[in-house]
């Protein structure tokens, strides 16, 4: 049974930076696309970045790009995101998941969080002004 654990997560200023990890336990994730999403107190939860199986495609939010960006590490079965020029409105619990089905070429559309299964308990990630 796989398990994620995200952590990294705390309290930053506006302008800053966080790295958040993944850390995948149980099974190699090396054959499944991974992706973060996060969710702000009342609001549904929102797609993030993903990442191919293959780490080839990489797909983010269009709040974020520019600014967040997603890598894996195989050897270490782990996903990262690096998240800089951090803003208030990126407030919220980051989650990692991992993707349903296994060598998917590309994310194409709407990267929707029923694409993703399992999922990581999540970690706080607040920015300050």
């Amino acid at each position: 049974q796989v398990q994620l654990i995200e952590s990294g997560g705390g309290l930053v200023q506006a302008g800053g930076s966080l790295r958040l990890s993944c850390a995948a336990s149980g099974r190699t994730m090396s054959t499944y696309g991974m992706g973060w999403f996060r969710q702000a107190p009342g609001k549904e939860r929102e797609f993030v970045a993903a990442v191919t199986w293959s780490g080839s495609s990489t797909s983010y939010a269009d709040s974020v790009k520019g600014r967040f960006t997603i890598s894996r590490d195989y050897a270490k079965n782990m996903v990262y995101l690096q998240m800089n020029i951090l803003k208030p409105e990126d407030t919220g619990v980051y989650f990692c998941a991992a993707d349903r089905i296994s060598y998917r070429s590309a994310w194409t559309g709407t990267v929707k969080a029923g694409l993703f299964d399992p999922w990581g308990p999540g970690t706080q990630v607040t920015v300050s002004l």
